[in-house]
């Protein structure tokens, strides 16, 4: 470092800056704020103009749900009043949510920390002191100071690092959009998930109750010697065995219900869900076309500004190969008694420039110059390859939604047939034309088929809430958002 300052004790202060040191900061000043990073773009992605699994949706039929959409309500369109107010209870408990808050009032904080870098800084100083001793005359001293520095940003790594930054922020405001999506679809999963174990557990309650008859039915016959015994047994072996799945059911309701807690924060014995009637319905989601999607993935956000603070670390490493220039400036005052430091005489002025360059570095500057483009590369391969995941899951979740549907067609198709097998299988049964073991098979089947319908419809609601998940939710990136 080379400093350059002048300092002495004047009978007036001087009242500016040579013509030469104007010229100088003016020079100062135009340089400041020059970037050496390359030019900001996000990468360019190819786009289908459709989706290959359906054709995109025009929207949602009511403006109103549209709006919610658009509000990240995405779970409107399910219409179940008790999902909406557990939502609610996700940004207050989740504590995944309350992390990523946190992250987001770091990252802010460091860019107020890295703006502030780009100001002068200044400071103040005074001191009085008295000294003296037996036999010894006592003496005092007094001074004030003020002090001030200022690096300007000539090569613009000050300038860079604050957009490096600026963007670090956006992207952690778009990781807390993930993590509240995220947190939102396992809860409506979880939620409907034990819905559907309710509707399940009532199915199930009402077949028992008809096995329990069945089984009266058998052991009368038995007892009147009509029936084998042999038919008495395989009733009690069909009631206990769908007892033993209702007690399934609820273990995995119970699981349901813990899962749910967790999400919205709370200590799974301090939270009770009561069993209601499930809302079954599957929405259509507003699939859009490609190119909006981009807008709408908190990831996909999250990683293009990733990008960009790459983008600008580039300019941080090059300006390393320039010199750092400092200005510092001090007025100071100092004399027997503060009454003095008032005095003309006794002023103290000083302005100083240093210039600090490295001459040899062993390849340490274009070493961190790769390692910041090499960077760039990495978080732009990120990024198309988030797009990318991104675009498979929507395809993926129209494929599902798709199949589901027809899936759950013909399997209701297949339930009515063998719940008319079950009631003609008893009755030939009732009246001796066929044996127990045929009622026993019509009934199984028949209890499958059902059971299976109800899950299939879970399935697709799972799958549209998978979709509207890989849709993004309706957010959008703020700062991209006109």
């Amino acid at each position: 470092m080379t400093p350059l300052s002048r300092a002495r004790f004047a009978p007036r202060a001087r009242a500016s800056l040579t013509s030469r040191s104007v010229l100088a900061a003016s020079v100062l000043l135009a340089l400041a704020g020059c970037s050496l990073a390359p030019l900001d773009a996000a990468p360019p992605i190819a786009v289908p103009a459709a989706w290959k699994s359906a054709a995109p949706q025009a929207g949602w039929v009511s403006a109103d749900t549209a709006r919610d959409w658009q509000a990240g309500r995405w779970w409107a369109p399910f219409n179940d009043p008790q999902l909406d107010t557990l939502m609610a209870r996700v940004d207050i408990g989740n504590q995944n949510l309350a992390v990523a808050v946190a992250n987001v009032r770091q990252a802010q904080a460091l860019l107020r920390q890295q703006q502030a870098q780009l100001w002068p800084t200044v400071g103040a100083s005074g001191s009085e002191q008295r000294s003296g001793g037996e036999g010894r005359t006592s003496t005092s001293t007094a001074s004030l100071g003020l002090n001030v520095s200022w690096a300007p940003d000539l090569w613009g790594r000050l300038g860079d690092a604050t957009r490096a930054q600026g963007a670090s922020v956006q992207a952690s405001q778009a990781d807390l959009a993930g993590a509240r999506l995220s947190a939102q679809g396992s809860l409506a999963q979880a939620y409907f998930t034990l819905r559907e174990l309710d509707a399940e557990a009532a199915l199930l309650n009402i077949i028992i109750a008809g096995y329990e008859r069945s089984a009266r039915i058998t052991q009368n016959r038995y007892d009147a010697g009509i029936a084998a015994r042999t038919d008495t047994l395989q009733a009690q072996s069909t009631l206990d065995g769908a007892r033993a799945s209702l007690t399934a059911l609820q273990l995995n309701r119970a699981l349901s219900e813990h899962a749910m807690a967790l999400l919205i924060g709370e200590a799974p014995a301090g939270f009770t869900l009561a069993p209601a009637t499930w809302v079954d319905q599957v929405p259509v989601a507003p699939a859009g076309v490609p190119s909006e999607l981009l807008l709408r993935r908190p990831d996909i956000a999250s990683a293009e500004r990733s990008v960009s603070a790459a983008n600008a670390r580039i300019g941080v490493a090059r300006a390393a190969y320039f010199p750092q220039i400092t200005l510092t400036g001090s007025l100071g005052a100092a004399g027997s008694h503060l009454g003095d430091l008032i005095s003309a005489p006794s002023l103290l002025w000083s302005l100083g420039l240093s210039l600090a360059q490295y001459v040899f570095d062993g390849g340490a500057r274009t070493a961190a110059v790769d390692q910041a483009i090499a960077a760039h590369e990495g978080a732009t391969a990120t990024y198309r390859q988030t797009a990318l995941s991104a675009m498979k899951e929507v395809e993926d979740q129209l494929a599902r939604l798709t199949a589901l549907a027809a899936q759950q067609e013909r399997t209701r198709a297949s339930a009515e047939a063998a719940q008319r097998i079950e009631q003609q299988m008893l009755n030939r049964y009732q009246s001796g034309l066929s044996a127990y073991t045929e009622v026993v098979t019509a009934q199984a089947s028949s209890l499958g088929a059902r059971r299976s319908v109800m899950q299939l419809q879970l399935q697709r609601q799972q799958a549209a809430v998978s979709l509207m998940q890989a849709l993004g939710g309706g957010w959008q990136a703020p700062w991209l958002v006109p």
